[in-house]
């Protein structure tokens, strides 16, 4: 598999160190290098890398905002810096990995390659053509630097915290944290199995027991009905033959 990259950096030294990092990584494919965050954002939908080594630290638009603005769907961040500090910020804003100045080639390529178990492991976990048709049984979600793959039976309830998820699984006393939005948790599962009750809550509805007073009860746990999720919750509910609210 061949990952397409883009390098954004002020220093002229520490671009031609990474691009000789890039050229003699066989998996990797540089599709533009840019001194300035402001013109690599211009060129994004030209470049569309799959990998963006940037500096945290640069003038006009820094890495960081960089990285929030573009979001981390399609491209996965690894952030390049002199300060260690940042290591915190860089995982707010899901980035992959974190490169800490002088970068070593190891250094590099031990994230490079993080980037391509990524790619191979998301990618691996789509629907192909051939599978069309097939349940899907499991998504892939990062957890403290590494990506963990859950079975969909076991999810009883995903509750969203800003900018995290923790996803409830049957018969485990502690939820998993993944640092996403609801949003883009909510797109990888199947909308026959699984329905957004609150703006902070999506439910396995097959792993209901009881409704309560516009509440889903999982076993201490109450989880709120909105206004605004109620009768798309209740259609859902008779479509699949459960007893209305």
């Amino acid at each position: 598999m061949e990952l397409k990259c883009i390098i954004i950096d002020d220093e002229p030294l520490a671009l031609g160190l990474m691009e000789g990092y890039v050229t003699k990584t066989d998996f990797l494919s540089l599709c533009g290098k840019y001194s300035s965050a402001v013109k690599a954002m211009a060129e994004l939908n030209e470049t569309k890398p799959d990998v963006i080594f940037i500096d945290i630290q640069m003038p006009d638009l820094n890495g960081l905002e960089f990285s929030k603005m573009i979001g981390g769907d399609k491209s996965k961040i690894i952030f390049t810096t002199a300060f260690e500090q940042y290591a915190v910020d860089g995982f707010k804003v899901n980035a992959l990995d974190y490169l800490l100045k002088p970068i070593s080639y190891p250094d590099f390529l031990q994230a490079a390659n993080k980037a391509l178990q990524w790619f191979e492991l998301t990618n691996s976990a789509k629907t192909t053509p051939a599978e069309i048709g097939k349940e899907k049984k499991s998504i892939f979600v990062k957890t403290d630097y590494k990506l963990m793959q859950i079975e969909l039976k076991n999810i009883l309830y995903i509750e969203g915290l800003k900018d995290y998820v923790k996803i409830h699984l049957e018969n485990e006393p502690n939820p998993i944290l993944s640092l996403m939005s609801m949003k883009s948790l909510e797109d990888q599962l199947p909308e026959d199995k699984f329905i957004r009750v609150h703006r902070s809550f999506i439910v396995q509805p097959e792993k209901i027991k009881v409704i309560e007073r516009n509440r889903i009860v999982f076993g201490k746990q109450y989880i709120p009905i909105s206004d605004s999720y109620k009768d798309k919750f209740q259609e859902f509910l008779n479509e699949h033959a459960l007893m209305g609210m």
